[in-house]
């Protein structure tokens, strides 16, 4: 069975029939500024500009490329006096991987397949409706902090916003204040 390309629409079936549907969405690197990840991910990898927007209650900014296959990586970096990467940095202070995100067809099925399992979850987040999650904890999944999010209305572009909206703070729920 090939499943070299899960992530494509010729394997969503594939990926309904396997344990809580999951599909991989994206991987996420942290770095202090998203302008530093920029050359090699979108100047040289070719990623282009697919959403973005800022997390005020958790504290950091988001930038997504996407590349011709439709796989897509995210970009992070901290709000100003946000604490949120701190520990990441302590760990990794040039910066480096954060996680790697699934979607799920339900949210709750996947808690309770995790639960059932032994995992503990953290950081589950039902607020947003268009983007419910919870976290695997990297002790718990051999080096990586694994996501797991149910996409739901909502979820997506932003029609007319560019990457240069998001870094200069106006993206989806923009803080105003640019990218260092």
């Amino acid at each position: 069975m090939d499943t070299s390309n899960v992530a494509g629409t010729e394997n969503l079936s594939l990926a309904a029939a396997l344990p809580l549907g999951a599909v991989f969405d994206h991987v996420a690197m942290a770095a202090r500024r998203i302008r530093e990840l920029l050359p090699l991910y979108r100047d040289v990898l070719g990623g282009q500009f697919y959403l973005g927007g800022d997390n005020v209650v958790v504290g950091y900014r988001g930038v997504q490329l996407r590349f011709a296959d439709g796989s897509k990586i995210e970009l992070l970096e901290p709000l100003a006096g946000s604490d949120f990467l701190d520990s990441f940095f302590r760990r990794n202070p040039l910066g480096g991987l954060h996680h790697v995100t699934f979607t799920v067809p339900s949210l709750a099925a996947a808690l309770a397949a995790l639960r059932g399992r032994g995992y503990s979850v953290h950081g589950e987040s039902r607020s947003d409706p268009a983007w419910q999650e919870v976290f695997v904890h990297p002790r718990e999944a051999h080096g990586a902090l694994v996501q797991l999010a149910q996409p739901g209305p909502g979820h997506g572009p932003a029609g007319g916003l560019t990457l240069d909206d998001v870094l200069a703070g106006h993206g989806s729920r923009g803080t105003g204040v640019s990218s260092p």
